[in-house]
């Protein structure tokens, strides 16, 4: 994907997240009676300015988009005229400047609902949950689990696609939980395998999960019929065609696509004797693998490629899809498990469980917007929703200049029974400030890191 396409789809995801959360803070202040002065998408230069309303609130967009802001009338930032006093924000009760702060994360959240209820109603494809053969040594191995064998619930939650199993067992290795997996075998067979995830650190979330357990995808075995033939490569050049079932190489049968390129590989520039199956009859022809350098190893080449069985991969591929109502409960129950997750893995890294290179910057967040952009409308809106729970759960931590740090204050005032002092707010916003940026650039730093590095 070109850097204009990545940037456009970064710009949209953007904006849309900014003006939901601003929105937000915007629909509850007027509820509440309060003046707004000015809509903002993104910060410093406007670009872009209107006024509109009765109110003649200026809406704008400005040249820094990385957030925005929703100013409003306040004596604290402005000479405010006795008859608008009562407009306000600081002169509204604690309750209603909570309500109006916390109604920001709450938009974001809102937007991920209604993003994930799109989804589930239109329907999401996925690939079911059959495993292949576990690796050994690992968890699912010492589960006995089986290639060909499907799983369909997790401690009796319904299992639907591969994605589905992922988030299951993030969420159970975060408690290094053992799970009970409810497996159902090639042959309608029900078997209950006990998968122990205790050995399963924080640290191991880092990579993939998956490769950490030992499970892997199954893959339905390739037969040995040429699909496809280079131009030019060793198999056109010496007599193979498009269709051929390798029945023997050098007089060993073949059963399938692995044990063929197992013999190629491993005869770089040596004559191999092909017996084919063509059109019902048997053929027989000398094959010279080219000798290919790869990975400091030379390895032979002919330049094939199997015959997919479409059948076989379509068995493999759902869709996950509800009517309206239950697309509703599943959207919430989808946005309360990315929430909570997410803050439990915001809290892993402050203690160091997981590592802070986890942390991703702009680039990474572009790059991610860019690539669900090019998998197709499904995979944008589900980047979408996961970001916007992202910035909601973001925007509450207690952090001074964040929606939650305000909320702490909030909390503070109802609790002493007055706000908090002015010189205690300053310090906050200065701490907030050097905590927040030395968070962006430490994402930045991983994000350049992730870029040039590999």
């Amino acid at each position: 994907m070109s850097i204009v396409s990545t940037l456009i789809a970064f710009v949209v995801a953007l904006g849309v997240l900014i003006v939901f959360h601003e929105l937000g803070h915007y629909l509850v202040a007027r509820l509440c009676g309060v003046k707004v002065l000015r809509f903002s998408v993104g910060f410093g230069l406007p670009l872009w300015r209107r006024k509109f309303g009765a109110d003649q609130t200026e809406w704008a967009v400005s040249a820094f988009p990385l957030g925005g802001y929703v100013k409003m009338l306040d004596e604290r930032e402005g000479p405010v005229a006795p008859e608008e006093r009562h407009r306000a924000f600081n002169q509204q009760t604690v309750l209603k400047r909570f309500a109006i702060v916390l109604a920001g994360p709450v938009a974001n959240f809102l937007l991920a609902v209604l993003l994930y209820w799109m989804l589930f109603m239109h329907g999401v494809p996925g690939i079911r949950p059959v495993v292949g053969v576990p690796v050994p040594g690992t968890p699912a191995a010492n589960a006995q689990i089986a290639a060909g064998e499907l799983v369909a619930r997790i401690d009796g939650a319904e299992v639907a696609t591969w994605q589905d199993l992922r988030w299951a067992l993030l969420e159970h290795s975060l408690r290094k939980a053992a799970v009970q997996l409810e497996m159902h075998t090639e042959h309608g067979d029900i078997q209950f395998r006990r998968l122990d995830l205790s050995s399963i650190g924080p640290e191991k979330i880092d990579v993939d999960l998956l490769q950490a357990i030992g499970l892997t995808r199954f893959q339905p075995p390739l037969k040995p019929v040429i699909g496809r033939l280079v131009a030019g490569g060793a198999g056109e050049r010496d007599g193979l065609k498009e269709g051929d079932e390798i029945l023997e190489v050098d007089a060993r049968a073949i059963a399938t696509w692995e044990e063929l390129v197992a013999l190629i590989t491993g005869a770089p520039g040596h004559s191999l004797w092909f017996k084919v199956m063509r059109a019902g009859a048997a053929h027989e022809l000398a094959v010279t693998p080219e000798a290919k350098e790869e990975g400091g190893r030379t390895l032979g080449r002919i330049g094939a490629a199997p015959k997919i069985d479409e059948a076989s991969i379509k068995r493999l591929i759902t869709e996950v899809r509800f009517g309206p109502l239950e697309s509703v409960v599943k959207a919430v129950d989808r946005t309360w498990d990315v929430s909570t997750f997410t803050l439990k893995m915001l809290g892993r890294m402050i203690v160091g469980d997981i590592s802070l290179k986890n942390l991703s910057g702009p680039i990474t967040i572009a790059d991610y917007a860019g690539q669900s952009a090019q998998l197709g409308w499904l995979a944008y809106v589900s980047f979408l929703a996961l970001i916007s729970i992202s910035l909601g759960v973001l925007n509450l931590m207690p952090v001074p200049l964040l929606d939650g740090g305000h909320l702490m204050y909030y909390v503070a005032e109802i609790v002493k029974g007055s706000p908090v002092s002015d010189r205690v707010m300053e310090v906050g916003q200065q701490v907030g400030m050097v905590l927040l940026f030395s968070l962006m650039a430490f994402a930045l730093y991983n994000d350049l890191n992730r870029l040039f590095g590999g």
